[in-house]
């Protein structure tokens, strides 16, 4: 059994750092906890084995006799905050009257302080010997290659972004096959009609197969117009629709179709041949449509 402890990096921070791997310029990154408070992260090491990451909670002083806990320390729940500031009262360790928890939407726990106790004091000892601050070990221990690996946070996100630019690369190429398949079809019904080739379902010949036949016949002067052979397949397909009265304005709806295809496929291969700034261009757009209120 191997343990693995990745912490929780920002959002934006990390979209922002991926777009500075792109473009070849270093970054930094540094955990940061969704329950809030504060840290130092001066011995994290990269989030590998060793390093230590301090947590605290903020406290405030509502008065000379009230202390209120806004936020908890990633990985502690109110409860388990209030049993240790209990605790340490009976250690005599800080001297309280009572703990109230408030909290609802936000973190809000009450600490009355005994007669005579300096809040600041009280502050400074509920850091030392409650869980008010805690100290979390990260452990990036990841499968890379099959294979278990301890990596540091900088290295975790330059493989995802490489993934993801590969990802993003077979889209591409995938779309691309599509667009050229539809520009070759497209480009068939074009012909088909305009060159009255669907004329020869007309004429009587004595198998279907022999209609096939003299339908890729017809196809023969206009090959060099394609981009790859007629097939049989294309053929059927092409039989399948309706033979309908072809009026000048379908040719000119196949060509706008065609023109429509062709504008695509120059932008497709323009983004596989620029394919870091697409990519940069796709991390950009997460960003300004999920970062907001992620700050």
């Amino acid at each position: 059994g191997l343990a693995t402890k990745i912490l929780p990096h920002n959002f934006c921070e990390l979209i922002e750092a991926s777009v500075k791997y792109l473009r070849g310029k270093k970054f930094e990154l540094h955990p940061d906890f969704q329950t809030g408070g504060m840290a130092d992260t001066s011995n994290y090491n990269e989030g590998k084995r060793g390093g230590k990451v301090r947590v605290r909670s903020k406290i405030e002083e509502v008065d000379k006799k009230t202390l209120a806990i806004r936020d908890v320390p990633y990985g502690v729940t109110t409860t388990q905050l209030m049993d240790s500031i209990v605790k340490a009262n009976e250690l005599g360790k800080i001297k309280i009257k009572k703990v109230t928890d408030n909290t609802a939407a936000d973190v809000e726990v009450l600490v009355d302080l005994a007669p005579g106790i300096s809040p600041d004091i009280t502050i400074d000892a509920l850091y030392a010997f409650t869980d008010c601050e805690v100290s979390i070990s990260p452990n990036a221990c990841v499968i890379v290659d099959d294979k278990p690996k301890f990596i540091g946070v900088h290295e975790l996100l330059r493989i995802s972004v490489d993934n993801t630019k590969e990802l993003l690369k077979k889209e591409l190429e995938i779309k691309l096959k599509e667009l050229q398949d539809k520009w070759h079809y497209t480009s068939l019904e074009r012909i088909f009609f305009e060159e009255k080739i669907y004329k020869e379902l007309e004429k009587k010949h004595e198998t279907w197969d022999k209609v096939i036949q003299s339908i890729d016949k017809a196809f023969a002067p206009f090959v060099k117009q394609l981009k790859r052979p007629v097939t049989r397949e294309d053929i059927l397909k092409l039989t399948e629709k309706p033979v309908r009265r072809i009026y000048r304005l379908d040719i000119d709806e196949l060509n706008k179709q065609i023109k429509s295809i062709e504008a695509e496929i120059k932008q497709v291969k323009h983004n596989l041949a620029n394919l870091i700034d697409f990519a940069v261009e796709y991390y950009e757009n997460l960003l300004k449509k999920y970062g907001k209120g992620r700050e």
